[in-house]
């Protein structure tokens, strides 16, 4: 669950990685649903065109009273949590290189 913004810029500075990642490992039961912490719909709807996010994206447009952002306690973005298959965390906050150590270490 990868929790972002179109106006954050570190969030949209680490979409390369994350998009490497999904690519890498889509494949391998893998996926990403981004959510938004956007209130402009237009501005939501094209970062995730021009950064080539490919996988479900979700948001209620109300920016930081995002009703899933509230139930993780999220307070800073980018933000990020890896779930199991049963959906036990075992990730957070994976960047750049790291998640794609933590990937291959649990889906080999």
């Amino acid at each position: 669950v990868d929790f972002w913004a179109s106006w954050c810029g570190p969030c949209r500075q680490e979409n390369p990685n994350l998009v490497a990642s999904y690519n890498k490992f889509k494949d391998k039961n893998f996926t990403v649903l981004g959510v938004s912490l956007d209130k402009a719909k237009q501005a939501w709807i094209d970062a995730i065109k021009m950064d080539g996010l490919t996988w479900t994206h979700v948001s209620d447009l109300l920016g930081w009273g995002n009703t899933v952002a509230q139930q993780f306690q999220i307070y800073s973005i980018p933000a990020n949590f890896l779930l199991d298959p049963e959906g036990k965390v075992i990730g957070k906050d994976l960047r750049g290189g790291a998640l794609d150590r933590k990937l291959a270490r649990v889906l080999q």
